[in-house]
């Protein structure tokens, strides 16, 4: 059974290598647009969690249901694999959105600046967002690619694709 939603309602798979701006900008979309967008409960072990966040993996379909039932535009912050998992459920009806680093060396660089990686963590997310950007390369079911080069470029691209 696919999800009702209301007829202005829509499910976004924001996905792309973790560390990539995703959260980011997701975040600035409901900031600005309080009324129009939300994000979906997310559990992640990719990393240590965020404070307010349970260590566990997965997104709460009961969260997209609730916020679409309400006629906002849902984004849901996921990997690529878990992308192609969203995809596969009959049950969801959502286009996709792939941000890209500029580079592997930028998304690095982006890594190591918020101070809160190690280095080996750092080399560990770098590693799997070489297997994400293969997967998304293989994968091509993309809506909408994005290269997060600049932020506030990205997220018009991003409005633009959603309303």
């Amino acid at each position: 059974m696919a999800l009702t939603a209301a007829p202005n309602s829509r499910v976004i798979n924001i996905s792309g290598p973790s560390g990539n701006g995703k959260r980011t900008l997701a975040h600035k979309a409901i900031d600005k647009r309080p009324d129009t967008f939300t994000l979906a409960v997310s559990h992640t072990s990719t990393r240590s969690p965020r404070a307010g966040e349970r260590q566990l993996y997965g997104t709460s379909k009961a969260s997209i249901v609730g916020a679409a039932m309400n006629g906002l535009v849902v984004m849901l912050n996921i990997e690529p694999n878990g992308g192609q998992q969203i995809q596969a459920e009959p049950s969801v009806d959502a286009c996709y959105i792939f941000i890209k680093p500029p580079s592997l060396d930028a998304l690095g660089a982006r890594l190591r600046s918020c101070g809160t990686e190690s280095d080996a963590d750092v080399q560990r997310r770098l590693a799997r967002a070489c297997v994400g950007l293969e997967i998304a390369g293989k994968w091509g079911s993309y809506d909408k690619p994005i290269v997060n080069d600049d932020l506030e470029m990205a997220y018009r691209e991003l409005e633009e694709f959603a309303l």
